[in-house]
């Protein structure tokens, strides 16, 4: 009698890497979102669509960082108490045109422009003032407490690059350059839906053996905050020929086609066969745990997308797999997520040749360095881990295990979300 296998990788045939599929997305994918004009106030979070240029200098004058008095350097004693009369008094968004006399204080506030001569700040509370005149202490340098022109950002600078995902302080630097409005990419027109005749829909009754549709949540979620605009198309039926048919529909109107589950090779997973039939599947069985049966392909010339259907595979194999290769379809430059080098405080064994996320809590220990522990079970159909866990442990194929203290590579969620 054969021995039968209790690893559900075990299925025959070489399976393709992590790093392999995630090059083919590099090569295979290129943007399809267009582009548009938006107010800077709906900006954050749109892929900007060109690079943007400044037209003069931040700040564009020479300026006093600080409340006190601007003074001629050499006016001042380097030994001794500096006594200088006040004459004029510049605060911000005020300017003064002509020279001012050497031998003169001017009182100056923050952000006011400098005024032509002096080249040195004081600040008020290390000066005492005196009727007209202001007593200066020795010590101060040459030039302090003075901003120059362009010290932020040099005209023709290009301060963001196209692909950037705009984040609230890039919109707020795209408003120090006069801009009130940026080409950005239009957003993303996902198909979202879920398949399997046990999957059933929240507003509905629950019958013997069935569940309810997690993933289709999840996943819409993940996709608004890619800033993706999502067509929820619910669940399909079992059948090959209902399949066929929403997948063709949806590729007459959408940018992408995702689908959770019947990516597999079961005899009741039809998406493949639909997906084969009227376009191509690019990859569908990687060497990664959580996940595995995930596809890349294309219905027509739309990019499609088949998850797993266990909730915590769908979820890891977005957060790794998808959501570089939707941001990639939107215009974004920067597609990879930053992990971190955490301390491992639990100890793990994994299969050689594998790439594996493990769910991890994150907590900093009594000298405020931070360590990772495990989530106590490994299912993937545990939706609860992930919410029990601040991220994932990513583990290389060529690793065999993790021993308690090893240095580790941490993902945290608020990286893929």
């Amino acid at each position: 009698m054969a021995q039968l296998s209790d690893d559900c990788f075990a299925f025959g045939g070489t399976l393709m890497t992590a790093g392999e599929a995630l090059a083919q997305l590099s090569e295979r994918l290129d943007v399809v979102a267009g582009r548009e004009t938006v107010p800077l106030r709906q900006a954050r979070g749109r892929i900007l669509a060109a690079d943007l240029v400044a037209p003069f200098p931040v700040p564009p004058h020479d300026n006093a960082a600080v409340d006190g008095y601007a003074v001629y350097f050499d006016d001042l004693d380097g030994e001794g108490e500096t006594r200088l009369p006040v004459g004029a008094r510049i605060a911000a968004g005020q300017s003064m045109e002509h020279p001012v006399p050497r031998g003169e204080a001017v009182r100056i506030f923050t952000g006011a422009p400098m005024p032509p001569g002096p080249d040195t700040v004081l600040m008020q509370e290390d000066c005492a003032r005196e009727d007209d005149s202001v007593v200066i202490p020795p010590g101060i340098k040459r030039g302090a407490n003075r901003r120059h022109a362009g010290e932020d950002i040099e005209a023709g600078s290009v301060v963001l690059r196209q692909g950037r995902r705009l984040r609230a302080q890039d919109v707020g630097l795209a408003a120090s350059i006069g801009r009130a409005a940026l080409e950005v990419r239009t957003r993303l027109r996902v198909a979202l839906f879920s398949t399997g005749d046990e999957i059933r829909e929240v507003t509905e009754e629950l019958p013997p053996g069935c569940v309810y549709d997690a993933n289709r949540y999840a996943l819409a979620g993940l996709l608004d905050e890619l800033g993706c605009e999502v067509d929820d198309l619910g669940i399909l039926q079992d059948s090959v020929g209902a399949v066929r048919a929403a997948l063709a529909d949806a590729a007459a109107s959408h940018d992408l086609i995702m689908t959770s589950g019947g990516v597999s090779t079961g005899e009741e997973d039809h998406v493949r066969a639909a997906v084969e039939a009227l376009g191509a599947i690019h990859f569908w069985r990687l060497a990664i745990r959580p996940g595995r049966p995930l596809a890349l392909g294309q219905v027509g010339r739309v990019p499609f997308i088949g998850l797993p259907g266990n909730p915590v595979a769908v979820m890891v194999t977005f957060m790794r797999f998808a959501r570089p290769a939707i941001l990639r379809l939107a215009g974004a430059a920067d597609v990879a997520p930053k992990t971190f080098p955490v301390r491992a405080a639990f100890a793990y064994r994994k299969k050689v040749s594998r790439r594996e996320w493990l769910r991890v809590s994150l907590h900093t220990d009594e000298a405020g360095m931070p360590y990772v522990t495990k989530f106590p079970r490994d299912g993937a159909g545990i939706l609860s881990s992930m919410v029990g866990s601040d991220g994932l442990l990513e583990l290389p194929e060529d690793l065999a295990a993790v021993e308690e203290g090893a240095t580790v590579d941490f993902l945290p969620f608020s990286e893929v979300s």
